[in-house]
């Protein structure tokens, strides 16, 4: 997990952070105008996406991937599970023919077992983790269990409660039946939690309640957790505490990683799929990268944890039934273009990070601040028209006051403006002077690309930030 550690250097205090978490996309073929595997393949390696997540072991996909570097979770599809419980034997020939056949050329280093059993399959529940067991022992028999982990994609409606956060349940006919049983495997084999969140969905039914900007990781005046007395800022945050909190009532888990196994915003739906859209599909998927990516996608309850996240999903699929958001999850369309423009990687920095409130980042000389220590930024294309810089609520006052000072001091931003008694000192709080200074610095810098991010505490907004009497501060040249 990610950690801060005080290391001195000239007298000085800097402070390091260990990996970040990491972004791939789940690569969906429910369509029939999609490109060859290996196009595909060249797509990712372009787009510099190193992990993907399959729904099944296609044979010209998996061949595709060979060499390619790309690390690869495949699936046992649900329709294959109750013979996977039943019968070792079966459980030792499917890894033989759809792993070990393809390992290690292919970087296969996961099975899912089934995808949202319970809301989809919920006749072979009850087969769920002895199948998980027999495809374990199979790995084991071949001595690939250290290399190729098991688990199972979980859907949200899996909690009978999720609100508020510390109220999080698993469901009395799945808690301990099936939820203790698979926790105890993957706590015993090492192996990750796999949940699937999507606070459209959330957002989409609850509009009227739900704060669009909560959903997508914009700044917003936060919901407070009365049971636990957290603040929350993103509805993702909310949804993956309450899974934390139903796994916490079940046993001490905390040594079981979770892996956001899918997530993702339509960017297109029917009239009645509120909030479906391109502009919001970017911000969300976006900030969400951006905040991976930048070592800060803890939640309130677990601020440590480096959980990574599989997007949702690779290409528009024309074939998959329902509502029109289903058909329309890609980040990509099937002739490779971009839906709306997200990026998986972070680009070249320089190393360094003297001088910066110890966040991690160094000005490079040319009005780009890129995070130290090699990691460099987000990439993004240039965004035409009106783009604010504004404060990353989730990052902590603790860092957020350390941007602050970075910004106001060496950074040269015109702080005069939110002192005491000047025009924009109110609302008085970090967030608000923080976003003032974070934009200032970003508009002098001429909104160049890495400008606004102070390793995670900052991020761009293509929409008027409203923060009271200092939104009048916030212009956009």
């Amino acid at each position: 997990m990610p950690a801060w550690f005080p290391l001195l250097t000239d007298g000085e205090c800097l402070c390091l952070v260990a990996d970040a978490g990491t972004v791939g996309v789940n690569w969906g073929r429910v369509a029939n105008d999609l490109p060859s595997p290996a196009a595909v393949v060249q797509l990712l390696k372009q787009h510099g996406i190193a992990q993907v997540k399959l729904y099944d072991t296609e044979p010209a996909v998996l061949r595709a991937l060979a060499g390619s570097g790309i690390k690869v979770v495949v699936a046992l599809p649900n329709e294959q599970l109750a013979a996977a419980a039943r019968r070792p034997s079966y459980a030792l020939a499917w890894v033989r023919r759809n792993v070990a056949a393809y390992y290690p050329a292919t970087q296969i280093q996961g099975i899912a077992v089934g995808n949202e059993v319970f809301a989809t399959a919920a006749n072979v529940t009850a087969q769920l983790v002895p199948a998980m067991t027999n495809v374990h022992a199979a790995l084991a028999r071949l001595n690939m269990d250290k290399a190729v982990k098991v688990s199972s994609p979980v859907a949200l409606s899996a909690l009978a409660n999720s609100y508020p956060p510390s109220a999080g349940v698993f469901r009395e006919e799945l808690a301990q039946s099936v939820m203790k049983p698979m926790l105890d495997f993957l706590a015993r084999t090492g192996s990750d939690l796999m949940v699937n969140c999507y606070p459209f969905f959330a957002y989409a039914d609850n509009a009227g309640v739900i704060s669009l900007d909560y959903a997508l990781f914009r700044p917003n005046a936060g919901e407070l957790d009365s049971g636990s007395g957290l603040k929350y800022y993103s509805l993702l945050d909310a949804q993956l505490d309450a899974v934390f909190a139903a796994v916490g009532k079940l046993g001490s888990y905390n040594g079981v990683h979770v892996v956001v196994s899918e997530t993702g915003w339509p960017s297109k739906g029917d009239a009645k799929e509120v909030g479906a859209g391109a502009a919001n599909a970017a911000a969300y998927n976006g900030n969400l990268v951006r905040r991976v990516l930048s070592r800060n996608a803890g939640t309130p309850r677990r601020p440590d944890a480096d959980v990574d996240v599989y997007l949702f999903a690779l290409f528009n699929e024309n074939q998959k039934p329902g509502p029109t958001s289903e058909r329309n999850y890609g980040v990509f369309y099937p002739n490779q273009q971009k839906v709306y423009d997200v990026e998986f990687v972070l680009g070249g920095g320089s190393v360094g990070g003297k001088g910066n409130g110890g966040l991690g980042w160094q000005d490079n000389g040319g009005g780009s601040a890129v995070p130290a220590g090699g990691g460099g930024v987000v990439r993004a294309a240039a965004t035409p028209g009106e783009a604010w810089c504004v404060a990353n609520a989730m990052a902590g006052e603790a860092r957020l006051h350390a941007a602050l000072d970075y910004a106001c001091g060496p950074g040269g931003a015109d702080c005069k403006g939110i002192q005491p008694g000047a025009a924009c000192f109110e609302p008085n709080t970090m967030v608000a002077h923080a976003s003032y200074a974070f934009n200032d610095y970003y508009q002098r810098k001429g909104r160049s690309i890495g400008t606004c991010d102070f390793a995670g505490a900052a991020y761009v907004v293509n929409q008027a930030p409203k923060i009271s009497n200092a939104e009048k501060g916030l212009s956009s040249v």
